[in-house]
């Protein structure tokens, strides 16, 4: 087929050559994307898992805090949230505070480390505090007002794991004072805190119903009981958007076949004897 006098010639096909590429690529995507839905879908699957755990873990009642001889095998997938008691003397000279956010607003985390009775210590968050009361703090610490920093303690709470390295964009910095996450490795160092659990304990048990205890004195901080228990879970959106987009590659692939049939059809010679 030839063109007539002042028609653009027709696009030739792509070279074999050419056209192993594009299917090469092709197929790489699409088996990567495809792969990249399954993965987000067994993601799917371990988050409903964990979030079953844990919604049974806070059920239970309080048991004793793991034996110091197990705490180097405390983990998140065992141990994260699980109701804990403890009993010890607090530090609460070596008080720290950690930047925090919770629907009270802005303000800090007070974490005390509490000598246990049975050996070791353990970071306690015993509450938040609004941004307000940052400067007034350690004289506005009941612990310490009330002549109490050292006195035998028993309390109840949720075991967490440590946050290392500090908040998003923001590092900690122990030299200033300034923390940003609940870094227990670096708040021990920084404290002078020896045989220190690899782990702390938010005091205070959320409800069955709302999450949180019963609203204390308008005036009592630090404020226990804030936990906030919260997965996304957003595993089903992202593996249909990754099958979503093998499916787009899958449809160009198809289209590009297409259209390269189309033009070797053209270019086709006509039968014998045709004009």
């Amino acid at each position: 087929m030839q063109a007539s006098a002042g028609e653009p010639a027709p696009r030739r096909p792509r070279s074999a050559a050419a056209l192993a590429l594009l299917a090469l690529a092709g197929l790489a995507l699409f088996l990567a994307f495809a792969g990249l839905g399954a993965w987000q879908l067994e993601r799917r699957a371990w988050k409903l898992a964990l979030i079953e755990r844990v919604e049974q873990r806070l059920q239970a009642a309080p048991r004793p805090l793991p034996p110091r001889s197990d705490w180097p095998r405390v983990d998140a997938a065992r141990h994260e949230y699980l109701p804990v008691r403890l009993q010890g003397r607090w530090q609460a000279d070596k008080t720290v505070l950690t930047q925090a956010t919770t629907e009270l607003g802005a303000g800090f985390w007070v974490l005390t480390p509490l000598a246990l009775d049975t050996g070791g210590q353990v970071l306690v968050n015993r509450g938040f505090i609004p941004e307000a009361l940052r400067r007034a703090w350690p004289a506005r610490d009941p612990l310490l007002a009330a002549g109490q920093s050292d006195a035998p303690v028993r309390l109840a709470g949720l075991l967490r794991m440590s946050e290392p390295g500090g908040g998003f964009l923001r590092r900690n910095d122990p030299a200033a004072g300034r923390w940003h996450s609940r870094d227990v490795a670096a708040i021990a160092q920084a404290q002078g805190l020896d045989g220190v659990a690899p782990f702390f304990v938010d005091a205070g048990l959320p409800g069955p119903s709302t999450g949180a205890q019963a609203a204390p004195a308008p005036d009592a901080w630090p404020r226990p009981g804030m936990t906030v228990v919260q997965f996304r879970n957003t595993h089903l959106v992202y593996a249909l958007t990754w099958w979503g987009l093998a499916a787009l590659v899958g449809g160009g692939m198809a289209l590009v076949a297409r259209h390269e049939l189309r033009l070797r059809a053209l270019m086709a010679p006509g039968p014998a004897g045709s004009a």
